[in-house]
């Protein structure tokens, strides 16, 4: 295999949701992890970013750190596109001047959500947001050899996210949820485990990897409180355009991933969202009962 000359791993956003699972999954794996955070590495800092992995000459750098405020990402365009796409071409420079393969963290974001059907890697994009622009120009910035990896819905025990948002508000006595987007919720820790084979192997090229079974926000949330031991029935399903107050940045209506190329690599899929959902909702029931 072509990743068996692998030996040193470089992963920025390595405190983020999905950067402690990239860790662990590599230590795992029995590779050497260079972690870099927001803390240690300013990755809009072009010097700083040649220092760091001139230094260190990573085989792979996995560059999962990114502004994910989606929200936010609308009243500062500049700082969207300077995080997740100028900063990306400067991991991407420095990493291909010591000959290191780039995997990129994307997101559904990058695609408009009017496709009647899944997306495969090669439809066309057409981001109908700043953070959604600003992660396209991310994956322009690659290299041909590079790999881009769209992942979508991600829920961790790390960070914040809907799953712990949904627990958070469980005992309320109704929730309401909107039943016109629909996606596939992703874990941080299977996503990962994917994430690091595909570098490993130095797989270049567009890859979606997420959980399979799709579902909407409304139906997600019942099945977290299933999960979690509540009432699935307290969920109320209503519209985008319904939400009080307004989301300042568009979502995707269909953000389901096809992964098409995991398929036809013969990789097997993630599994259903539902196994590693139960497994995430206990290790938070039990964090919190101490």
């Amino acid at each position: 295999m072509p990743g068996l000359q692998v030996r040193k791993v470089l992963i920025t956003g390595a405190n983020g949701q999905l950067g402690h699972e990239l860790v662990r999954a590599t230590i795992a794996s029995g590779h050497e992890v260079v972690a870099t955070s927001h803390e240690t590495l300013d990755i809009t800092d072009k010097s700083a970013v040649d220092a760091v992995i001139t230094e260190s000459r990573p085989d792979v750098v996995i560059h999962a750190a990114a502004w994910t405020a989606v929200d936010a990402c609308e009243s500062d365009p500049e700082k969207a596109l300077l995080v997740n796409g100028t900063a990306t071409k400067y991991i991407a420079d420095a990493a291909h001047t010591v000959g290191a393969h780039v995997v990129y963290i994307s997101t559904d974001y990058v695609f408009d959500g009017s496709k009647a059907s899944a997306y495969d890697e090669g439809d066309a994009t057409n981001p109908q947001s700043v953070y959604g622009s600003s992660k396209l120009a991310g994956e322009r910035a690659l290299g041909e050899t590079d790999a881009i990896v769209r992942i979508s819905w991600v829920c961790g025990f790390y960070g914040a996210n809907m799953v712990k948002t949904i627990l958070r508000l469980a005992e309320q006595p109704q929730l309401k949820f909107v039943d016109d987007q629909i996606g596939n919720p992703t874990f941080a820790d299977d996503a990962a485990e994917m994430i690091v084979r595909l570098a490993i192997e130095k797989r270049p090229g567009t890859w979606h990897v997420t959980n399979q079974g799709e579902v909407s926000w409304y139906e997600f949330a019942r099945e977290v409180l299933i999960a979690g031991g509540f009432d699935a029935d307290k969920v109320a399903p209503i519209k985008t355009h319904e939400l009080q107050p307004p989301r300042p940045a568009k979502r995707p209506f269909n953000s389901v991933l096809n992964n098409a190329s995991l398929k036809n690599a013969g990789i097997a899929l993630l599994p259903d969202f539902r196994e590693p959902l139960a497994r995430l909702v206990s290790q938070i029931q039990r964090n919190e009962r101490g």
